[in-house]
């Protein structure tokens, strides 16, 4: 049976090709919606850029026939614009909200369907991200739904470890021969295997399973990596370490709470790879620009002075790097290195529109991408670079966006299983006792 979707603005903004997503149902966008699109359209930032791209879709739907009567979609279905005919909401909704302009379309359809169509009628569905919206439109019965498309399930999201019991002698064989066959079980390029003795015994082996196609699990070597001095203090920093330093990969994923060490060891390892080695050209630092809690308002300066309120974790990291037994000429060092040309902090608003060949990117705070936002980042990169992606999922201040909507584990799950990309989550805390009691118990 087909059904009647009536869209809320935050879902058009949230997946510019939220349309095309609906199959052959009938597509419903209040014209309050197209009012909203019109007062972001001006906007600077993301969600501008969105709310144009909507509407210039929604004009070239137009040269189908008229939006008001309902025009063919791409994927069989159709879209039209409803216009507010009469306000059948009870008196107690106060109409000056666009929210409750929304509720008053989609309960007049219902009202339609019930009297025109008593026994072939469509059910009518409010799709939106605001959950407080989806309450409402309970209430006055009206089933509500979240848009799921790129929604994947944070609880069985990859971590990139997998753990093993198997037989000593295939821990033996391992360390003897540096590589043994994978064991049975759905396993992934890159993802590490920690291996333990069914036996009884303390035996043990950790190993990574290999990219070129053989899928065999290799031996990690004795030495651990290290990156400007900094060592991995456990064993999910030597991995992500290991894939850090790995120029067969393009991408690598790090998810984590916060003090795991997910910023510190990235930021380390693009200064080794850049300044010392010289492999890359330079080392791109971007993060997305969103407040905790309330604003600062509008900030002077250049547009370095302007960064340099929303940067503090990088530069801290970066002073902590430079010097990490004096944090004053641990500041003074970084600042020399930012002058260097050879490392940029920039925003998540000043990549878009660029091509980064053969440079380190990393891209800090991903939580607070949108999975549309993280493939604009993404394409950015040219021949040569490599991004890593950091986040905690759990740390989102953008609204509308949770643990399983986000560009950072959207990435994670899509990307799973491809021979160029690493992911490790980080689940202990060293940054201090502090910090690992708050981030278990707050």
């Amino acid at each position: 049976m087909k059904k009647i979707f009536v869209l809320d603005t935050n879902v058009l903004l949230h997946d510019v090709k939220a349309i095309e997503v609906f199959e052959d149902n009938d597509i419903v966008i209040p014209i309050v919606v197209i009012e909203e699109l019109d007062n972001f359209k001006t906007d600077a930032d993301d969600r501008g850029k969105n709310a144009r791209i909507v509407s210039r879709m929604l004009d070239e739907y137009r040269t189908k026939g008229r939006l008001s009567e309902g025009v063919p979609t791409d994927s069989g279905g159709t879209l039209r614009i409803e216009m507010d005919k009469e306000r059948v909401l009870p008196s107690s909704f106060v109409f000056n909200k666009s929210d409750n302009g929304i509720l008053n379309i989609a309960y007049f359809l219902k009202k339609k369907e019930e009297t025109h169509k008593p026994n072939n009628q469509k059910p009518v569905i409010i799709v939106t991200k605001d959950t407080n919206l989806r309450l409402k439109a309970e209430a006055i019965g009206i089933e509500a739904q979240d848009y799921t498309t790129d929604k994947i399930n944070y609880s069985e999201l990859y971590t990139g470890v997998a753990e093993l019991e198997v037989d000593a002698a295939v821990i033996d064989g391992l360390y003897k021969n540096k590589n043994c066959p994978l064991p049975e079980g759905n396993f992934y390029p890159n993802e590490f295997i920690i291996l333990k003795a069914n036996d009884g015994s303390k035996k043990s082996a950790i190993g990574r399973v290999g990219n070129n196609g053989d899928m065999n699990v290799r031996l990690l070597p004795q030495q651990e990596p290290a990156a400007w001095g900094i060592k991995p203090l456990n064993k999910e920093q030597r991995f992500a370490m290991e894939l850090l330093l790995d120029d067969t990969l393009d991408i690598v994923t790090l998810v984590g709470a916060a003090g795991t060490g997910k910023t510190l060891i990235t930021l380390a390892t693009g200064l080794q790879r850049t300044l010392d080695e010289e492999k890359y050209r330079r080392l791109v630092v971007c993060r997305s620009v969103v407040p905790v809690g309330k604003d600062i308002g509008f900030l002077p300066g250049t547009k370095e002075e302007k960064l340099e309120v929303w940067m503090g974790a990088i530069y801290d990291n970066m002073a902590f790097l430079a010097d990490r037994k004096n944090p004053d000429d641990g500041e003074e060092k970084a600042k020399y290195i930012l002058d260097s040309g050879k490392v940029e902090i920039a925003s998540i608003t000043h990549i878009r529109g660029r091509s980064l060949p053969q440079q380190y990117m990393i891209v800090d705070d991903a939580q607070n991408l949108t999975p549309h936002e993280m493939k604009t980042i993404l394409t950015r990169a040219g021949e040569g670079t490599k991004v890593v992606v950091t986040g905690d999922p759990y740390q989102i201040d953008t609204p509308y966006l949770d643990a399983e909507s986000n560009g950072l584990t959207y990435l994670v799950d899509r990307f799973k299983g491809q021979k160029n990309h690493g992911h490790i989550t980080f689940t202990k805390t060293e940054r201090s006792r502090l910090a690992d009691i708050a981030s278990k118990l707050l």
